[in-house]
């Protein structure tokens, strides 16, 4: 019946190959061993693969500990559970929800697992491993949110092994209760934690997974790019990752504690806790916790902006600065010596959260009409900022006005320039422009869009990029630098390394170029409006 169905949606006078559907799952084929156990997966079009692989477990609020061992071969083939959190706001765009097409598993707390793409097991040789940790800022995502994130193509391309993860996230992972007690010391920093948890059991484990432990990249995307430059500030994490790439994430600071612990017993206020009473937080159901701690970050902002005159964009569910854990913040002073032989890339999209991505009614403004949005955006600096805009987007749309990103580019370029001035690891910059024709070009290149191309999955994420073969090019020489960078620590000649004189930045579109502090005027000149002063 099966048989006769397939061939039913099959065109006629035509065959389909179905080798790629092809899989091999049994008690004798992809078992390897782990410190805890041995562990089996599958084989799918040469590419061994292992999901759900518990890498940790902890308690609530406490530090992740090493699981217990088990006995026999452990089935790890579907995808564990994910943190919990509260329901995505996306859904509520149907245009949105179409073209991520999320995959949001199921959660539970005990969510510390990981999922490894690899091209062989037990064959001695020692692959570029390259971690990939999700985005999310801190408080929502997985490590199998996106279709992007499959690493298969990725891992047979480039003989790379692909790892992916889940961790603690908002109240579960970023709540600092440290002011009652040494006990909850490490609580502002479960999340990180269980990320380092992660990376002490690919450094001791992912040999057996046909990787170099001595050679790992760690590379993520907005909450994931921040955990990224958050591990590279960490002395804990050093030398647990020898490569960072920070996509969308170039967070400079972290929570301080004077906050963060505000925050927290706020919380315990929020629940109706004395002090004496903290322990049973363990215990208050996860949705009742996390509205709690929902309410708690509202109030304490309010206070925080209005004792400094300033809104922080990260306030909230974050790392905390704890002087354990995380030291200093991050390359708020420079780049962190911690991590200073690490090479890394930088870089951002040219449209990230522009506002005609979300706003159908923004997408054909008129010139007239985007002038005015500048205005009431920037005061007293939007002449300058039209003029100094054209003269580095000749030819500009009157919507790019509002959509080009002064958000994660202004980090960015600081980010780099710190580590640039370090003078130790070399790092490069990008910019991602292509724009994608998905809803008729509504997508751009917005936040996410490149994730499909680092992992040379421009078709199988077809409902963000098209599918089409200007995409597929694209994604073959962008993974291609990623995978280049992974294996050796350079991206690739044709891709000039960073200065802050220079300012060589790579353009990741159909035709790719390098520019050189192309925007450096405009971002002068952003930083100069009403809401950088906030």
């Amino acid at each position: 019946m099966l048989a006769a169905v397939l061939v039913g949606c099959s065109k006629p006078g035509t065959s389909i190959s179905r080798t790629d559907a092809v899989v091999t799952a049994s008690q004798s084929s992809a078992v390897t061993d782990t410190d805890r156990g041995k562990v089996a997966g599958f084989i799918q079009n040469g590419t061994y693969i292992y999901k759900g692989i518990p890498y940790a477990k902890a308690e609530r609020f406490m530090p992740p500990v090493e699981v217990d061992k088990w006995e026999g071969i452990r089935s790890c083939r579907h995808f564990g559970p994910t943190s919990p959190q509260a329901v995505r706001t996306g859904y509520a765009n149907d245009e949105i929800s179409f073209a991520f097409d999320w995959d949001d598993g199921y959660t539970g707390e005990d969510c510390q697992r990981l999922n490894i793409w690899t091209p062989g097991i037990n064959d001695g040789k020692k692959r570029p491993v390259m971690v990939w940790l999700h985005g999310g800022g801190y408080s929502a995502g997985s490590g199998q949110e996106l279709p992007s994130y499959d690493g298969a193509n990725l891992s047979r391309k480039g003989d790379v092994v692909v790892v992916t993860l889940n961790h603690r996230l908002n109240v579960l992972g970023f709540l600092d209760l440290s002011a009652f007690g040494d006990k909850y010391a490490d609580s502002g920093n479960a999340g990180m934690l269980d990320i380092i948890a992660a990376l002490k059991w690919v450094k001791t484990n992912i040999e057996n997974f046909g990787g170099d432990p001595e050679n790992v990249t760690i590379f993520g995307q907005s909450g994931g790019g921040g955990k990224v430059t958050t591990l590279t500030a960490t002395p804990a994490a050093a030398g647990l990752f020898h490569k960072a790439i920070v996509q969308s994430g170039s967070v400079r600071g972290a929570m301080k504690r004077e906050f963060s612990q505000r925050i927290g017993k706020a919380v315990v206020e929020e629940l109706n806790l004395s002090s004496s009473q903290v322990d049973s937080i363990a215990n208050i159901p996860y949705d009742r916790l996390l509205a709690a701690g929902e309410r708690a970050v509202a109030r304490v902002k309010k206070e925080y902006e209005k004792e400094n005159g300033t809104a922080n964009i990260m306030f909230g569910w974050s790392p905390v600065v704890d002087g354990r854990m995380l030291i200093e913040q991050p390359y708020v002073d420079g780049a962190p010596e911690c991590s200073r032989d690490v090479p890394m890339i930088i870089g951002t999209t040219l449209n990230e959260f522009g506002p005609s991505v979300y706003v159908s009614a923004l997408r054909n403004l008129t010139k007239d009409q985007a002038v005015g949005m500048v205005k009431a955006q920037y005061g007293d600096v939007a002449d300058e900022y039209i003029s100094v805009f054209g003269k580095v987007y000749p030819g500009y749309k009157p919507v790019d006005l509002i959509d080009t990103d002064f958000i994660f580019r202004p980090t960015a370029v600081k980010q780099a320039d710190a580590k640039a001035s370090a003078n130790g690891a070399p790092v490069w910059m990008y910019m991602f422009s292509w724009q994608s024709p998905v809803l008729d070009g509504a997508l751009r290149a917005t936040h996410c869009m490149e994730i499909p191309f680092v992992f040379d999955n421009a078709d199988v994420h077809a409902s963000m990029t098209g599918g089409t073969s200007e995409a597929i090019d694209l994604a073959d020489r962008m993974s291609m630098a990623w995978i280049n960078f992974a294996r050796t620590g350079n991206p690739g000649a044709e891709w000039p390394a960073y200065t802050v004189e220079d300012g060589a930045t790579m353009w990741w579109d159909n035709d790719y170029k390098v520019t050189h502090n192309h925007d450096r005027e405009l971002l002068d000149v952003v930083g100069k409006a009403p809401q950088r002063k906030l």
